[in-house]
């Protein structure tokens, strides 16, 4: 499935998140260098709610850069497949290689700023974020890490009181993992 029709369907199964789809729809329409992280205006992320063998713990990062807890991902670097970008950054920042995709379908998106750092202005993350489990828990943190840890879902909030995280553990309690 192409990401215009990922999109789409994501769309339609949250209707109450039409202002970000339509500005995320309107960016990689509109700017074909979209997939880049040159583009000094903003750029497409993938990320992963990684969750345990359970269903219950998910995988978080507190991040060197942001110093935040956040899920893992990162830049696409020209790739259009964001799920294999998803996988990828799930492997190298956690270590774990054995995971399983629980949908094809985007479970998340999120249009953020980074706050200017080194040589990169302040831009926007066009992150585009899917549902994987890993088959085991043993990680090990990568140098983009202070630290990884396996949260519960339904104690989320004593690690971040983001909005885009809160949003993301009530999915996934609510549609997915039921």
């Amino acid at each position: 499935m192409d990401l215009r029709t990922q999109l789409r369907t994501y769309g339609e199964r949250w209707p109450d998140e039409a202002e970000t789809l339509h500005s995320f729809i309107g960016f990689i329409e509109s700017d074909p260098y979209c997939f880049e992280r040159t583009n000094a205006f903003g750029h497409v992320t993938g990320s992963a709610w990684l969750v345990d063998p359970s269903g219950n713990l998910v995988l978080l990062t507190h991040h060197k850069k942001l110093n935040v807890w956040i899920q893992l991902g990162g830049h696409v670097d020209g790739e259009s497949n964001i799920l294999s970008v998803a996988i990828r950054e799930a492997q190298e920042e956690s270590g774990i290689h054995s995971i399983d995709v629980v949908s094809l379908e985007i479970f998340d998106l999120d249009i953020h700023t980074v706050p200017h750092a080194g040589a990169m202005n302040a831009h926007l993350h066009f992150d585009i974020r899917y549902a994987l489990q890993a088959q085991h828990t043993n990680h090990r943190k990568s140098n983009e890490s202070h630290d990884l840890v396996w949260v519960d879902v339904t104690k989320i909030d004593a690690y971040t009181s983001e909005v885009s995280m809160l949003r993301m553990a009530q999915k996934w309690l609510t549609y997915i993992r039921r």
